[in-house]
């Protein structure tokens, strides 16, 4: 890369940074190019020399952050794909979900998008596909590979994975939507929900449900709030 093409990236990783920053603050309508240009120090003509317009570059804030899924697939894939315990690696995965998805600035970016998806249905649409959606795919076929090797058990794959990661996350996101506070929960309470979830789920999906009636024991209490 050439002298001239480096000082171009460094410049077009300074607006997107400032942008984010920008977005996060005063949302997409009260964001403008003029306040974006004024906090990366650039002029706005060297905005839109990299971006033809807002929405262009907010579409790249947004989708950037699917590439954090990579890491979150490769975890279902090494927890779950050769497990002999069930219920110790599901903790194990449901602790690495719930941290990832509750980091702060992914729920800002989130709630962002949701605001904004009745004007830019389709980066929502895309943030989901290749994120959200690509994960709970994942983790349907790693279920389906524990369900074949008779260590879970349910007739849709896809459904129970969306009982997972729903069950993890309900409390913890509707909250942080709803208030907009980001930073509620410990490290140490997202766990607790993390283990409450896994127990719920193998409450329903345990090969030993239907003789059983009880799958798994308790698992430890979710605190208030």
């Amino acid at each position: 890369m050439s002298v001239s093409a480096k000082r171009s990236e460094i410049r077009r990783q300074a607006i997107v940074r400032a942008a984010a920053g920008v977005f996060q603050e005063k949302g997409y309508l009260g964001t403008s190019m003029e306040e974006i240009a004024t906090t990366a120090g650039v002029s706005k003509q060297t905005i839109y020399n990299h971006f033809s317009d807002k929405e262009q570059l907010f579409f790249e804030i947004v989708l950037a952050t699917t590439g954090d899924i990579d890491e979150i697939v490769r975890q279902v894939v090494l927890t779950l794909d050769n497990t002999d315990e069930v219920e110790r690696d599901l903790r194990r995965l449901a602790r690495i979900f719930i941290a990832a998805l509750m980091d702060p600035k992914l729920l800002q970016l989130r709630r962002l998008v949701i605001a904004n998806a009745d004007r830019l249905p389709e980066l929502g649409t895309a943030w989901y596909e290749q994120g959200f959606e690509r994960v709970l795919s994942t983790l349907a076929s790693s279920f389906e590979g524990l369900a074949k090797r008779n260590l879970l058990c349910f007739s849709d794959a896809l459904l129970a994975a969306n009982h997972f990661v729903g069950m993890l996350l309900w409390i913890p996101v509707n909250r942080a939507m709803f208030t907009g506070n980001y930073t509620h929960y410990s490290g140490r309470q997202l766990e607790r929900y993390a283990d409450a979830a896994v127990s719920a789920f193998l409450t329903g999906h345990s090969v030993k449900r239907a003789g059983a009636g009880v799958t798994s024991s308790p698992g430890p209490g979710v605190p208030n709030g």
